[in-house]
């Protein structure tokens, strides 16, 4: 799934270094994952590039292939410098065809504004340097470069309502949010879903959900909650999570209803700040 020219990332070095030493070992994808207690399907993932190991598991591959913890060594110096439980969705991002989001309280971090993160990192950090903030902000950022690409990858979002209304960062913050958000939809660049509050309850209200589809792979699934998150590629539960968001899908406002909703609500928002301002 990585590119077929060019340089090989550091991950994807990693990976074939890997491969090369399961094979001398004489051991299979299967017979590796089975020492390791993941699914043939990870072990292949290491092996593409695709994704890295926890360093449990690479403690586990060193032990399988008598390499006195070289593949733990190796792990510590592709530290992406992110929560190690969203390292590996921000490495597999870059390469969906595919992603689609669903947001309960937030604005999903690949659309965020400047000034929308900086609100949202120092709500999650009461003690923090300000240059510590800057270096959040622009990783962050940094993700959304995948967008420059017109055509891939293909991106649905879908919001629920309290994400649009929730003032993050101060209105007018959340009014310069919201039109960007609104203007990508309008542009094509992502196909954009309000869950209003009047549709009550729907399938995706008690978690997050971000599914990723790749061009030669099988899909994942993550979810997140407060400082974890699960990455899951066992088929079963992949599909499930799609059928979740299917469900939810069929709840939500149409796009055309959907952009009119979020300019209405960034109206609000600038109103508000106008408001303040005259008080």
């Amino acid at each position: 799934m990585g590119t077929k020219h060019g340089p090989r990332t550091p991950r994807q070095k990693y990976g074939e270094e890997l491969r090369l030493r399961r094979i001398a070992a004489g051991l299979t994808q299967e017979a590796l994952s089975e020492v390791v207690v993941c699914s043939p399907t990870l072990i292949s993932h290491y092996e593409a590039g695709r994704r890295l190991p926890s360093p449990e598991d690479a403690q586990r591959i060193d032990r399988a292939l008598g390499t006195d913890g070289f593949f733990e060594r190796w792990l510590r110096d592709l530290d992406p410098g992110l929560p190690h439980y969203f390292a590996e969705v921000a490495e597999l991002e870059k390469e969906a065809t595919e992603i689609r989001h669903y947001s309960a309280s937030l604005i999903p971090g690949l659309l965020q504004t400047k000034g929308y993160s900086e609100a949202v990192f120092r709500a999650y950090r009461p003690n923090y340097r300000t240059e510590e903030l800057d270096e959040f902000v622009v990783k962050r950022a940094s993700r959304a470069q995948l967008f420059e690409n017109p055509s891939r990858p293909v991106a649905w979002v879908l919001l629920d309502e309290a994400a649009l209304r929730r003032c993050v960062g101060g209105p007018q913050v959340m009014a310069e949010q919201l039109r960007k958000v609104a203007s990508m939809a309008e542009s094509g660049r992502l196909r954009l879903h309000v869950l209003t509050l009047a549709s009550g309850a729907h399938a995706l209200q008690e978690s997050m959900l971000y599914l990723l589809s790749f061009a030669d792979a099988a899909p994942v699934a993550y979810v997140e909650g407060l400082r974890t998150g699960r990455l899951m590629d066992d088929p079963a539960l992949v599909e499930a999570c799609h059928t979740s968001y299917a469900l939810a899908l069929g709840d939500a406002a149409s796009q055309g209803e959907s952009v009119t909703l979020v300019r209405a609500i960034a109206e609000e928002h600038e109103h508000a700040h106008q408001r303040a301002h005259r008080d």
